[in-house]
């Protein structure tokens, strides 16, 4: 028997066995994913929630906790994550809201518009903070301008403060927020919307009791997103804010504790509370939004 008759039977066995147990083969192209993510994702968050229990000197299994929550500086870092994720995230998706809703109907510049929103996606927050350091600086165009129109009479203190930091986050943050939403409410139909005019509702009527609604639930996952992705800022918080003041949030804590002591248990306990802090305001997010709205979270086409 050749190798290729083997192969061919091999093949058609693989396949009776597959369809005998009620698996798609075309399923086994996620096993890849699987793999990867079992690798980079799961085995070093179970690894780190470990590590998390057993300090470096050997101690209660609580003490990094113990450690943590019992120095207000430490503990103050929580604090400070979420008076700059929250603001960040909220001002993102009230921006983002207004322009989907614009841009889902044909404008003039339509392509350079959608372009010019999402070029903050290619640059990086690392490069993004690099050109707000200079731009936002006492010297830098945003206070020569402002100067210049006599607006004002001495530069502002946007670095070294959560502001710069804030701001950075709303550059970076935007277009996700901006492609989420525009990819919901275009799934909206537009019929639901001739139907309340037809009835006699005015624009602000039509977006209040039918189009955001429907909204509410890309909404909420938007917001979750932008929530996560501000919450675990570390290059804006270094380059644009004062890490050792109101920028000391909980991703410059633990690489302060790994980079000063080497101390990767307690950093571990650090990065194990941001997905604890992370996944509560999720949830409450999500509770919220099942408690306001409760129909279709597909968004009205169907």
């Amino acid at each position: 028997m050749s190798a290729k008759t083997q192969s061919r039977e091999f093949s058609s066995t693989r396949r009776f066995w597959l369809k005998e147990h009620g698996i798609d083969s075309t399923l086994l192209l996620i096993v890849p994913a699987l793999l990867a993510m079992l690798v980079f994702f799961v085995y070093p968050t179970v690894y780190g929630t470990i590590l998390s229990f057993h300090p470096a000197n050997k101690a209660g299994f609580l003490e990094n906790y113990k450690t943590f929550f019992g120095d207000p500086y430490m503990r103050k870092s929580i604090f400070n994550t979420f008076r700059i994720a929250l603001p960040v995230s909220l001002v993102n998706v009230c921006l983002a809201v207004p322009v989907a809703v614009k841009m889902r109907h044909r404008v003039k510049g339509q392509r350079a518009i959608n372009t010019i929103l999402i070029i903050p996606i290619s640059l990086g927050t690392v490069l993004i903070a690099e050109g707000l350091y200079a731009y936002l600086s006492p010297n830098g165009w945003f206070n020569r301008t402002l100067m210049a129109a006599h607006i004002i009479h001495a530069p502002l203190q946007m670095l070294h403060n959560f502001w710069g930091v804030m701001i950075s986050l709303i550059i970076s943050g935007f277009p996700f927020a901006f492609l989420l939403t525009l990819s919901y409410i275009s799934g909206i139909n537009p019929k639901m919307e001739e139907a309340a005019s037809i009835l006699g509702a005015g624009p602000i009527q039509r977006f209040r009791f039918v189009t955001l609604p429907l909204l509410a639930p890309g909404l909420a996952i938007t917001f979750c997103l932008n929530f996560v992705l501000a919450f675990s800022v570390f290059p804006s918080a270094n380059l644009l804010g004062n890490p050792s003041g109101d920028s000391h949030v909980l991703a410059v804590a633990a690489t302060d504790v790994i980079s000063q002591s080497y101390d990767y248990s307690m950093a571990s306990a650090i990065s194990l509370i941001t997905a604890v802090c992370e996944i509560t305001v999720v949830v409450l997010v999500f509770a919220i939004r099942s408690r306001f709205y409760t129909g279709s979270t597909t968004g009205g086409k169907g």
